[in-house]
Protein backbone atom coordinates (compact mmCIF):
# COMPACT_ATOMS: atom_id res chain seq x y z
CA UNK A 1 0.00 0.00 0.00
CA UNK A 2 1.88 3.10 -1.51
CA UNK A 3 1.75 6.51 -3.02
CA UNK A 4 3.70 7.68 -5.54
CA UNK A 5 5.64 9.91 -3.11
CA UNK A 6 6.71 6.94 -1.06
CA UNK A 7 7.08 4.29 -3.81
CA UNK A 8 10.85 3.92 -3.74
CA UNK A 9 13.38 2.55 -5.83
CA UNK A 10 12.84 -1.14 -4.22
CA UNK A 11 9.20 -0.74 -4.94
CA UNK A 12 9.92 0.00 -8.61
CA UNK A 13 12.30 -2.67 -8.77
CA UNK A 14 9.97 -5.36 -7.00
CA UNK A 15 7.42 -4.07 -9.70
CA UNK A 16 9.94 -4.78 -13.06
CA UNK A 17 10.83 -8.25 -11.01
CA UNK A 18 7.29 -9.52 -11.12
CA UNK A 19 5.93 -8.03 -13.88
CA UNK A 20 8.37 -9.50 -15.93
CA UNK A 21 8.05 -12.50 -14.43
CA UNK A 22 4.70 -12.85 -15.27
CA UNK A 23 5.17 -11.73 -18.69
CA UNK A 24 7.72 -14.61 -19.00
CA UNK A 25 5.23 -16.68 -17.59
CA UNK A 26 7.93 -17.73 -14.61
CA UNK A 27 5.56 -16.48 -11.41
CA UNK A 28 2.68 -18.70 -10.32
CA UNK A 29 0.33 -16.35 -8.28
CA UNK A 30 -2.03 -13.85 -10.24
CA UNK A 31 -1.20 -10.22 -9.92
CA UNK A 32 -4.12 -8.75 -7.99
CA UNK A 33 -4.45 -4.92 -8.17
CA UNK A 34 -6.62 -2.22 -6.64
CA UNK A 35 -6.66 1.87 -6.51
CA UNK A 36 -8.03 4.50 -4.26
CA UNK A 37 -8.31 8.26 -5.22
CA UNK A 38 -8.68 10.43 -2.40
CA UNK A 39 -11.04 13.74 -2.81
CA UNK A 40 -8.53 16.73 -3.47
CA UNK A 41 -8.68 19.72 -0.83
CA UNK A 42 -8.21 22.09 -4.00
CA UNK A 43 -10.06 23.98 -6.30
CA UNK A 44 -9.94 22.42 -9.50
CA UNK A 45 -9.61 24.62 -12.63
CA UNK A 46 -13.02 24.40 -14.74
CA UNK A 47 -11.37 23.35 -17.69
CA UNK A 48 -10.18 20.15 -16.11
CA UNK A 49 -11.30 16.91 -16.84
CA UNK A 50 -10.91 14.36 -20.25
CA UNK A 51 -7.68 15.64 -22.08
CA UNK A 52 -9.65 15.91 -25.49
CA UNK A 53 -12.12 18.39 -23.75
CA UNK A 54 -9.82 20.85 -22.68
CA UNK A 55 -9.12 24.09 -24.42
CA UNK A 56 -5.48 24.14 -26.33
CA UNK A 57 -5.07 27.59 -24.97
CA UNK A 58 -4.32 25.50 -21.39
CA UNK A 59 -0.79 25.07 -21.34
CA UNK A 60 0.30 21.53 -21.16
CA UNK A 61 2.71 22.24 -18.15
CA UNK A 62 -1.25 23.51 -16.01
CA UNK A 63 -2.41 20.04 -17.55
CA UNK A 64 0.43 17.95 -15.92
CA UNK A 65 0.56 19.84 -12.55
CA UNK A 66 -3.01 18.73 -12.37
CA UNK A 67 -2.51 15.16 -13.73
CA UNK A 68 0.10 14.94 -10.40
CA UNK A 69 -1.90 16.05 -8.26
CA UNK A 70 -4.29 13.45 -9.38
CA UNK A 71 -1.77 10.85 -9.02
CA UNK A 72 -0.53 11.56 -6.03
CA UNK A 73 -3.61 11.54 -4.09
CA UNK A 74 -4.05 8.16 -4.96
CA UNK A 75 -2.52 4.98 -3.18
CA UNK A 76 -1.96 1.79 -4.93
CA UNK A 77 -2.38 -1.52 -3.47
CA UNK A 78 -0.77 -4.88 -4.23
CA UNK A 79 0.57 -4.89 -8.20
CA UNK A 80 -0.43 -1.48 -8.68
CA UNK A 81 1.86 1.44 -9.30
CA UNK A 82 1.23 5.29 -9.66
CA UNK A 83 1.07 6.00 -13.35
CA UNK A 84 -1.49 8.86 -15.23
CA UNK A 85 -3.15 7.67 -18.58
CA UNK A 86 -2.92 10.03 -21.48
CA UNK A 87 -7.21 10.03 -22.31
CA UNK A 88 -7.70 12.03 -25.01
CA UNK A 89 -10.24 10.30 -26.10
CA UNK A 90 -11.25 6.89 -27.47
CA UNK A 91 -9.44 6.55 -31.01
CA UNK A 92 -7.63 9.69 -30.66
CA UNK A 93 -5.08 8.98 -34.08
CA UNK A 94 -8.76 9.78 -35.80
CA UNK A 95 -8.00 13.39 -35.22
CA UNK A 96 -4.44 13.21 -36.10
CA UNK A 97 -5.22 11.68 -39.33
CA UNK A 98 -7.98 14.71 -40.61
CA UNK A 99 -11.08 13.48 -38.73
CA UNK A 100 -13.08 16.37 -36.48
CA UNK A 101 -13.06 15.83 -32.95
CA UNK A 102 -16.33 16.78 -31.27
CA UNK A 103 -15.54 17.46 -27.14
CA UNK A 104 -18.53 15.87 -25.21
CA UNK A 105 -19.22 16.03 -21.78
CA UNK A 106 -17.93 13.13 -20.99
CA UNK A 107 -15.83 11.67 -24.10
CA UNK A 108 -15.43 12.90 -27.68
CA UNK A 109 -17.11 12.40 -30.61
CA UNK A 110 -15.14 11.58 -34.09
CA UNK A 111 -16.32 12.93 -36.96
CA UNK A 112 -14.81 12.31 -40.68
CA UNK A 113 -13.94 16.00 -40.88
CA UNK A 114 -11.66 16.34 -44.02
CA UNK A 115 -12.98 13.50 -45.67
CA UNK A 116 -16.57 14.28 -45.25
CA UNK A 117 -18.19 13.60 -48.49
CA UNK A 118 -15.40 11.86 -50.37
CA UNK A 119 -15.52 8.33 -51.78
CA UNK A 120 -14.01 5.48 -49.70
CA UNK A 121 -11.29 5.64 -52.25
CA UNK A 122 -10.49 9.02 -51.90
CA UNK A 123 -9.86 8.41 -48.09
CA UNK A 124 -5.80 8.52 -48.03
CA UNK A 125 -4.47 9.27 -44.67
CA UNK A 126 -0.95 10.42 -44.03
CA UNK A 127 1.56 11.40 -41.19
CA UNK A 128 1.39 15.19 -40.62
CA UNK A 129 4.17 16.33 -37.84
CA UNK A 130 2.12 19.25 -37.25
CA UNK A 131 -1.11 18.15 -36.79
CA UNK A 132 -3.21 20.20 -34.28
CA UNK A 133 -3.80 17.02 -32.27
CA UNK A 134 -0.86 15.29 -32.59
CA UNK A 135 1.24 18.04 -30.95
CA UNK A 136 -1.28 18.16 -28.48
CA UNK A 137 -0.23 14.81 -27.57
CA UNK A 138 3.29 15.18 -27.63
CA UNK A 139 3.30 18.29 -25.55
CA UNK A 140 1.19 17.00 -23.19
CA UNK A 141 3.15 13.88 -22.71
CA UNK A 142 6.37 15.61 -22.68
CA UNK A 143 4.98 18.08 -20.08
CA UNK A 144 4.20 14.74 -17.71
CA UNK A 145 7.31 13.07 -18.43
CA UNK A 146 9.02 16.54 -16.93
CA UNK A 147 6.56 16.97 -14.08
CA UNK A 148 5.85 13.54 -12.46
CA UNK A 149 10.53 13.18 -12.63
CA UNK A 150 10.13 9.41 -12.67
CA UNK A 151 7.69 9.81 -9.44
CA UNK A 152 4.83 7.52 -11.89
CA UNK A 153 4.52 6.25 -15.37
CA UNK A 154 2.94 8.29 -18.48
CA UNK A 155 0.70 6.08 -20.52
CA UNK A 156 0.27 6.24 -24.24
CA UNK A 157 -2.66 7.70 -25.50
CA UNK A 158 -5.96 5.67 -27.09
CA UNK A 159 -4.64 5.42 -30.51
CA UNK A 160 -7.52 2.85 -31.66
CA UNK A 161 -7.61 0.12 -34.07
CA UNK A 162 -7.32 0.15 -37.70
CA UNK A 163 -11.46 -0.35 -38.38
CA UNK A 164 -12.27 1.78 -35.81
CA UNK A 165 -9.74 4.58 -37.00
CA UNK A 166 -11.53 4.26 -40.54
CA UNK A 167 -15.05 3.86 -39.31
CA UNK A 168 -14.39 7.56 -37.91
CA UNK A 169 -12.87 8.88 -40.93
CA UNK A 170 -15.74 7.18 -43.27
CA UNK A 171 -18.74 7.36 -40.60
CA UNK A 172 -19.30 4.03 -38.86
CA UNK A 173 -22.74 3.39 -41.01
CA UNK A 174 -21.20 4.33 -44.00
CA UNK A 175 -17.84 2.14 -43.69
CA UNK A 176 -20.81 -1.22 -42.99
CA UNK A 177 -22.17 -0.58 -46.11
CA UNK A 178 -18.87 -0.25 -47.32
CA UNK A 179 -17.89 -3.97 -46.41
CA UNK A 180 -20.69 -5.28 -48.42
CA UNK A 181 -20.03 -3.31 -51.35
CA UNK A 182 -16.52 -2.74 -51.44
CA UNK A 183 -14.15 -4.88 -49.52
CA UNK A 184 -11.43 -4.40 -50.99
CA UNK A 185 -11.19 -0.62 -50.76
CA UNK A 186 -12.13 -1.29 -46.84
CA UNK A 187 -8.94 -3.15 -46.75
CA UNK A 188 -6.40 -1.01 -48.77
CA UNK A 189 -8.00 1.78 -45.91
CA UNK A 190 -6.77 -0.74 -43.00
CA UNK A 191 -3.70 -1.29 -44.48
CA UNK A 192 -2.67 2.60 -45.12
CA UNK A 193 -4.08 3.29 -41.52
CA UNK A 194 -1.65 0.32 -39.45
CA UNK A 195 1.72 1.65 -40.30
CA UNK A 196 0.64 5.39 -39.27
CA UNK A 197 -0.71 3.80 -36.13
CA UNK A 198 2.97 1.79 -35.36
CA UNK A 199 4.44 5.50 -36.45
CA UNK A 200 2.33 7.42 -33.71
CA UNK A 201 3.02 4.38 -31.29
CA UNK A 202 6.70 4.33 -32.25
CA UNK A 203 6.71 8.33 -31.23
CA UNK A 204 5.31 8.32 -28.02
CA UNK A 205 7.41 5.59 -26.43
CA UNK A 206 10.49 7.81 -27.56
CA UNK A 207 8.81 10.39 -25.43
CA UNK A 208 7.70 8.45 -22.52
CA UNK A 209 11.02 6.46 -22.28
CA UNK A 210 13.40 8.56 -20.68
CA UNK A 211 11.10 8.63 -17.27
CA UNK A 212 12.32 4.89 -17.44
CA UNK A 213 9.45 3.49 -16.01
CA UNK A 214 8.11 1.30 -18.42
CA UNK A 215 5.02 1.25 -20.45
CA UNK A 216 1.46 1.33 -19.93
CA UNK A 217 -1.46 2.39 -21.89
CA UNK A 218 -5.14 2.79 -20.17
CA UNK A 219 -5.60 -1.02 -18.84
CA UNK A 220 -3.71 -1.82 -15.75
CA UNK A 221 -0.65 -3.88 -17.67
CA UNK A 222 3.25 -2.53 -17.13
CA UNK A 223 5.50 -4.17 -19.02
CA UNK A 224 9.09 -3.23 -18.77
CA UNK A 225 9.26 -2.41 -22.70
CA UNK A 226 6.09 -1.85 -24.78
CA UNK A 227 3.01 -2.92 -24.05
CA UNK A 228 -0.81 -1.81 -25.40
CA UNK A 229 -4.23 -2.86 -25.56
CA UNK A 230 -4.70 -3.65 -28.79
CA UNK A 231 -8.56 -3.16 -29.88
CA UNK A 232 -11.26 -3.10 -32.62
CA UNK A 233 -14.60 -1.86 -31.19
CA UNK A 234 -15.67 -2.22 -35.00
CA UNK A 235 -15.36 -6.00 -34.63
CA UNK A 236 -18.41 -6.14 -32.60
CA UNK A 237 -20.40 -5.70 -35.78
CA UNK A 238 -18.47 -8.01 -38.29
CA UNK A 239 -18.32 -11.58 -38.88
CA UNK A 240 -15.48 -13.93 -38.66
CA UNK A 241 -14.15 -14.30 -41.88
CA UNK A 242 -14.02 -10.05 -42.00
CA UNK A 243 -12.32 -10.17 -39.05
CA UNK A 244 -9.50 -12.45 -40.14
CA UNK A 245 -8.80 -10.38 -43.50
CA UNK A 246 -9.08 -6.89 -42.41
CA UNK A 247 -8.05 -7.11 -38.27
CA UNK A 248 -5.57 -9.61 -37.95
CA UNK A 249 -3.10 -9.11 -40.24
CA UNK A 250 -3.18 -5.02 -38.35
CA UNK A 251 -3.10 -7.30 -35.28
CA UNK A 252 0.28 -9.55 -36.54
CA UNK A 253 1.80 -6.18 -37.39
CA UNK A 254 0.99 -4.14 -34.24
CA UNK A 255 2.06 -7.31 -32.24
CA UNK A 256 5.79 -7.33 -34.49
CA UNK A 257 6.87 -3.90 -33.08
CA UNK A 258 5.25 -4.65 -29.40
CA UNK A 259 6.71 -7.41 -27.26
CA UNK A 260 4.04 -7.19 -24.64
CA UNK A 261 0.54 -6.92 -26.43
CA UNK A 262 -2.92 -7.29 -25.81
CA UNK A 263 -6.17 -7.65 -26.99
CA UNK A 264 -9.63 -6.00 -25.87
CA UNK A 265 -12.47 -8.66 -26.05
CA UNK A 266 -15.23 -6.00 -25.49
CA UNK A 267 -18.70 -7.97 -24.95
CA UNK A 268 -20.03 -11.65 -25.87
CA UNK A 269 -20.42 -10.02 -29.97
CA UNK A 270 -16.59 -10.39 -30.10
CA UNK A 271 -16.36 -13.80 -28.47
CA UNK A 272 -16.82 -15.48 -32.13
CA UNK A 273 -13.58 -13.61 -32.91
CA UNK A 274 -11.64 -15.41 -30.13
CA UNK A 275 -9.90 -18.45 -32.48
CA UNK A 276 -8.97 -15.85 -34.73
CA UNK A 277 -7.25 -13.69 -31.63
CA UNK A 278 -5.62 -16.91 -30.00
CA UNK A 279 -3.92 -17.67 -33.49
CA UNK A 280 -2.14 -14.51 -33.81
CA UNK A 281 1.47 -15.38 -32.81
CA UNK A 282 2.83 -11.93 -30.79
CA UNK A 283 -0.41 -11.58 -29.29
CA UNK A 284 0.34 -12.14 -25.24
CA UNK A 285 -3.04 -12.40 -23.98
CA UNK A 286 -6.82 -11.15 -24.10
CA UNK A 287 -8.55 -8.76 -21.22
CA UNK A 288 -11.96 -9.91 -20.91
CA UNK A 289 -15.09 -7.20 -20.57
CA UNK A 290 -18.33 -8.86 -20.84
CA UNK A 291 -20.30 -5.49 -21.52
CA UNK A 292 -22.88 -3.24 -20.31
CA UNK A 293 -25.87 -5.72 -18.70
CA UNK A 294 -24.00 -8.95 -18.18
CA UNK A 295 -22.42 -10.42 -15.14
CA UNK A 296 -19.10 -9.68 -14.13
CA UNK A 297 -15.91 -10.80 -15.61
CA UNK A 298 -14.92 -12.96 -12.82
CA UNK A 299 -18.47 -14.84 -12.36
CA UNK A 300 -18.58 -18.43 -13.10
CA UNK A 301 -20.42 -17.73 -16.14
CA UNK A 302 -17.13 -16.93 -17.86
CA UNK A 303 -14.74 -19.15 -15.86
CA UNK A 304 -14.50 -21.58 -18.95
CA UNK A 305 -13.90 -18.93 -21.87
CA UNK A 306 -11.27 -17.56 -19.30
CA UNK A 307 -9.93 -21.15 -19.26
CA UNK A 308 -10.04 -21.72 -23.02
CA UNK A 309 -7.82 -18.19 -23.47
CA UNK A 310 -5.43 -19.68 -20.71
CA UNK A 311 -5.29 -23.28 -22.24
CA UNK A 312 -4.44 -21.29 -25.34
CA UNK A 313 -1.28 -19.89 -23.59
CA UNK A 314 -2.16 -16.41 -23.75
CA UNK A 315 -2.60 -14.54 -20.49
CA UNK A 316 -5.85 -13.12 -19.41
CA UNK A 317 -6.68 -9.22 -17.60
CA UNK A 318 -10.12 -8.53 -15.85
CA UNK A 319 -11.68 -6.39 -13.95
CA UNK A 320 -14.42 -7.54 -11.10
CA UNK A 321 -15.75 -6.56 -7.51
CA UNK A 322 -13.85 -8.02 -4.65
CA UNK A 323 -16.21 -11.20 -3.28
CA UNK A 324 -16.37 -12.50 -7.11
CA UNK A 325 -12.47 -12.74 -7.35
CA UNK A 326 -12.47 -14.23 -3.91
CA UNK A 327 -15.11 -16.86 -4.94
CA UNK A 328 -13.20 -17.49 -8.73
CA UNK A 329 -9.73 -17.73 -6.51
CA UNK A 330 -10.66 -20.51 -4.49
CA UNK A 331 -11.66 -22.45 -7.44
CA UNK A 332 -9.85 -21.91 -10.16
CA UNK A 333 -6.25 -21.83 -10.73
CA UNK A 334 -5.28 -17.87 -11.60
CA UNK A 335 -1.83 -17.81 -12.31
CA UNK A 336 -1.28 -15.59 -15.79
CA UNK A 337 -4.33 -13.71 -14.82
CA UNK A 338 -3.93 -9.79 -13.67
CA UNK A 339 -7.00 -8.53 -12.01
CA UNK A 340 -8.17 -4.89 -10.53
CA UNK A 341 -10.22 -5.36 -8.38
CA UNK A 342 -12.35 -3.12 -5.04
CA UNK A 343 -14.44 -3.30 -1.94
CA UNK A 344 -17.54 -0.97 -1.10
CA UNK A 345 -15.20 -0.18 1.73
CA UNK A 346 -11.86 1.06 0.12
CA UNK A 347 -9.80 0.65 3.25
CA UNK A 348 -10.53 -3.28 2.89
CA UNK A 349 -8.21 -3.39 -0.09
CA UNK A 350 -4.93 -4.44 1.11
CA UNK A 351 -7.01 -7.04 3.07
CA UNK A 352 -8.46 -8.10 0.10
CA UNK A 353 -5.90 -8.63 -1.97
CA UNK A 354 -3.68 -10.96 0.79
CA UNK A 355 -7.21 -13.07 1.00
CA UNK A 356 -7.06 -13.68 -2.58
CA UNK A 357 -4.20 -14.62 -2.91
CA UNK A 358 -3.80 -16.72 0.13
CA UNK A 359 -7.22 -18.84 -1.50
CA UNK A 360 -5.21 -19.26 -4.75
CA UNK A 361 -2.16 -20.25 -3.45
CA UNK A 362 -3.02 -24.01 -2.86
CA UNK A 363 -4.40 -24.04 -6.45
CA UNK A 364 -1.09 -22.50 -8.21
CA UNK A 365 0.92 -24.96 -6.05
CA UNK A 366 -0.95 -27.78 -7.44
CA UNK A 367 -0.18 -26.49 -10.84
CA UNK A 368 3.59 -26.56 -10.06
CA UNK A 369 3.75 -29.93 -8.78
CA UNK A 370 2.09 -31.18 -11.60
CA UNK A 371 4.30 -29.20 -14.16
CA UNK A 372 7.51 -30.45 -12.09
Amino acid sequence: MTNPESFSEADWSRLERDWTAWWNHDIRRPLVLAVRTLPTERVRPVWWGGLGQIPHTIPAGAIAEEAWDEVGRTTYYGDAWPRFWMNFGPGIAAAFLGGELEPARDTVWFHPGRWKGRELSEIRPTYDPDNLWWRRVRDVTTACVDCFAGRAQVGFTDIGGNLDIAASLRDTMTLLMDCMDDPEMVGHLCRLITPLWLRYYQEQYALIQPAARGTSAWAPLWSPGRTYMLQSDFAYMIGPDRFARWVVPDLAACCTGIEHAFYHLDGIGQIRHLDHLLSVPGLRGVQWLPGDGQPEAADPVWWPLLKRIRDAGKLVQIYSPGDLVLRMAHEIPLTGFVIETWTPDRQQQAGLIDAIQRANAPLTAKIAVAGS
